[in-house]
């Protein structure tokens, strides 16, 4: 994977088709112009969202709700270990000096 690939900035030389019911485009098209997008955009944002994830961008089961808590979970797990083995080999920094380097934000 080139970890630079970017649908906003890649080449657009390729075209993709499909067949959807005219009712159910209308209807999308509408909810995305709302959101001042097109159905282009929208899709070019979903291939994003893949590429960026590795995989479907999305959760699709009967449950949604509970599994995109357990995978929200699961990766504020991931970061907070992250966190923990930076501050082991970096060393704790304290809330005084992090105000004094990145501005009393907190």
């Amino acid at each position: 994977m080139i970890e630079t690939l970017s649908v906003a900035t890649a080449p657009k030389t390729s075209t993709f088709q499909m067949r959807i019911n005219p009712e159910i485009k209308k209807n999308v098209e509408d909810i995305y112009a709302r959101a001042g997008m097109t159905l282009t955009d929208a899709v070019n944002i979903f291939l994003q969202q893949t590429i960026n994830v590795q995989g479907l961008p999305l959760i699709a089961t009967a449950d949604s709700k509970t599994a995109m808590k357990e995978q929200a979970k699961v990766l504020l797990m991931m970061e907070l270990e992250k966190g923990l083995k930076s501050a082991k080999e970096e060393g704790w920094i304290s809330e005084e000096e992090m105000c004094k380097e990145f501005g009393d934000t907190l």
